[in-house]
């Protein structure tokens, strides 16, 4: 399915979904704890799906109730079958970390794009646990034979990464002794922060973790707005003239505002109000009005901290004046696609200079034009989420793959034309079966 983004300021008051990276995490947590967690606010697309639908075959009773779903857990068994992660690498590699200290024996497997993802530098240190990791030429489908209470230990992170981290924390949940794991650059501490809510003790700094022994208690938990999923609300309104956007209720964890520190440094008119703490994790109102944006450096912490907002960034890049440079972020070669290649393809689409380099990008801002031709995704929801950004100030944008923004933001062409309707006479989304 196609889809075409038309331009338009973006006005008003929203809310987006619930955080993507939060909710995978709330429901891998409520059916490793004792007792039933009621999680509102969690996300429905297709990634959290697979997840939920992953730890019920793993044995915890998964339900959906008026206010969001409750979570029972249980010790986990063998499944039945294999474990379908589908396109969510959160699914699979948390989860393979979950089995291989509780115990589990898995097949892991995902559709192509996954499984084109790699998965040794999960296995690698799961490995040292005792466990039986094997994988496809390094990627899925992968074999996981786990261990029961493997002994405390410490883990240097090979690269900066949450999900790496986090399966770390995942299956060292259950052992005898204190697990540390050092050499992070402030990577989301989602993990961290509700294994604290769920009752454990672990202490963190941004660069090591410590988990103590313990178990986990039943929780409710409350999921905040996706600051991923706002933030191609806000690099559209901050491009935009005349727009002016309140987004309620957002996740602005420390460990996730690379964007919005980003933008700030832009120019950007951003304000944040209502800061607040919700179930362990920090919220708050953000606001974004449209003013000119100048070009930036972004790279080291900085990159770790806004890994899932690069490509909307550059769509900020590309209306910002004078050359933005985008390094350190080589991770992005290996996501859904590869988004350096990919959004250096779709802004010279649009006549933007971009040049790409082994890690990032370079993108010379302030000319943007209406592409000639379809825009290619493939298949990514983020890539097609920052054409729509990137259409907004300009207009005439068709993106051939639309269908993808489901796996993280069911709903987001009628949340986008509905905050574009608010200023009579723009250009509504519209959608075409694709040719």
């Amino acid at each position: 399915m196609s889809v075409s983004f038309g331009a338009g300021r973006l006005r008003g008051t929203m809310r987006v979904p619930g955080d993507k990276s939060i909710s995978h995490r709330a429901f891998m947590l409520a059916a490793l704890a004792e007792g039933t967690s009621v999680i509102s606010g969690a996300n429905e697309g297709a990634d959290v799906r697979a997840t939920r639908d992953a730890v019920a075959a793993l044995g915890a009773r998964v339900e959906p109730i008026a206010v969001g779903f409750s979570v029972t857990g249980s010790a986990w068994h063998d499944p039945h079958g294999p474990l379908d992660a589908r396109n969510s690498g959160t699914t699979a590699r948390l989860l393979m970390g979950a089995c291989a200290g509780h115990g589990v024996h898995a097949r892991f497997d995902g559709d192509e794009s996954l499984r084109r993802r790699p998965m040794e530098r999960i296995a690698r240190p799961l490995r040292t646990l005792g466990a039986e990791i094997v994988t496809t030429s390094g990627r899925l489908p992968v074999s996981v034979r786990g261990v029961r209470s493997p002994d405390g230990r410490e883990f240097e992170l090979e690269v900066p990464s949450a999900q790496i981290k986090s399966a770390i924390l995942l299956a060292m949940l259950a052992a005898r002794g204190v697990a540390v794991v050092g050499g992070d650059q402030r990577s989301r501490d989602h993990t961290e922060r509700m294994l604290r809510h769920f009752g454990r003790d672990v202490s963190f700094d941004g660069r090591t973790v410590v988990l103590r022994p313990g178990t986990m208690q039943a929780r409710d938990l409350r999921v905040p707005g996706d600051l991923s999923a706002a933030a191609f609300f806000f690099v559209a309104a901050a491009i935009t003239p005349g727009s002016d956007l309140l987004v309620r209720d957002v996740g602005v964890n420390p460990t996730r505002s690379g964007i919005l520190d980003a933008l700030e440094l832009m120019g950007a008119d951003l304000s944040i109000a209502r800061r607040r703490e919700v179930d362990g994790e920090p919220v708050a109102d953000v606001r974004v009005r449209y003013r000119p944006l100048k070009a930036i450096e972004i790279g080291g912490d900085l990159v770790v901290r806004a890994i899932d907002e690069i490509p909307v960034l550059c769509v900020a890049a590309a209306h910002a004046q004078g050359t933005t440079t985008i390094r350190d972020a080589a991770e992005l070669r290996v996501k859904e696609s590869d988004r350096i290649a990919t959004m250096a393809a779709v802004l010279r689409g649009c006549c933007i200079g971009a040049q790409e380099t082994s890690d990032g990008l370079t993108i010379v801002g302030g000319a943007a034009r209406i592409p000639d031709k379809t825009l290619t995704s493939r298949g990514d929801h983020r890539i097609a989420m920052a054409i729509a950004a990137l259409a907004a100030p300009t207009g005439g944008h068709t993106v051939d793959d639309a269908a993808c923004i489901a796996i993280s933001f069911p709903g987001f062409a009628e949340l986008w034309a509905a905050a574009q309707a608010r200023d009579a006479g723009t250009t509504k989304v519209s959608g075409e079966a694709a040719g």
